[in-house]
């Protein structure tokens, strides 16, 4: 199933990129939510093929929402089919396809391909993770000073009344702070040592599936802001090295 997902995100990704930079149609889904023919031309080449390697287990994709095909299913396949999308619309390329597959409410395939790069990461439950077949892992920072952090800005960012708040200690209590539009980049770069800590707000199960994955099986730490066991399907999320988990979150409570 590892090698059907990095295929199939492979594929995704070339149709990205083969559409990257030229004058596609772009649709709001919100107010400041977009979706491109990019993103809709990705996820049906992947549902597509689960539906015809794997029939019966469910999927959660973002644009189609679920398709639940076989009610009985231990399996879900959880689809970002472009991820960075707002990235992708203004020739910015930082964007991603990003695939992980649930058994029975534990994830244990995550994959997450950066077509600009030609770079794979992936991971498998217990099997640690990897990049273009090469083992990764965290960084070994262990002081928040010296630490490269990352975060991404939610769409309703004026809802939320502790964002710069978190943000400005963030940036004041750590080397640097960046930000780069794709919440599962964000994530693969954790787990390959780039940046030591990522914190978000307001993400959905496809932003980070596969990257909560890469994090725990490079020997990082996921949670939430109060520490507590960390569920795809709620937000917001702390990840990091491990080394430094603990001060962010001293940050974010």
């Amino acid at each position: 199933m590892l090698n059907f997902a990095i295929e199939t995100a492979r594929e995704a990704g070339q149709i990205l990129l083969e559409k990257f930079g030229r004058d596609i149609d772009i649709h709001k889904k919100g107010e400041i939510n977009l979706v491109t023919e990019a993103d809709l031309a990705s996820e049906k080449l992947i549902v597509e093929k689960i539906k015809s390697y794997y029939p019966k287990h469910s999927i959660l994709a973002e644009e189609s929402g679920e398709a639940i095909l076989d009610g009985e299913s231990k399996w879900k396949w959880i689809i970002d089919p472009l991820d960075g999308t707002t990235n992708y619309a203004h020739g910015y390329p930082c964007f991603c396809v990003t695939i992980a597959l649930e058994h029975e409410e534990e994830i244990v395939i995550g994959v997450t391909f950066d077509p600009t790069r030609d770079e794979l990461f992936s991971a498998e439950k217990g099997q640690g993770a990897s990049l273009n077949g090469k083992p990764i892992s965290v960084s070994k920072t262990d002081v928040l000073m010296d630490s490269l952090l990352v975060t991404g800005f939610p769409y309703d960012i004026s809802l939320r009344e502790n964002f710069a708040s978190n943000f400005t200690k963030m940036l004041l209590g750590s080397r640097a702070v960046r930000r780069d539009g794709s919440a599962a980049i964000d994530l693969a770069y954790v787990a390959c040592g780039r940046f030591d800590g990522f914190w978000e707000e307001g993400l959905n199960p496809w932003d980070v599936a596969a990257g909560v994955l890469l994090v725990t099986e490079a020997g990082g730490q996921v949670s939430y802001y109060d520490g507590s066991e960390y569920s795809i399907y709620k937000p917001p999320i702390c990840a990091s090295n491990g080394f430094i988990h603990q001060e962010m979150l001293d940050i974010l409570i």
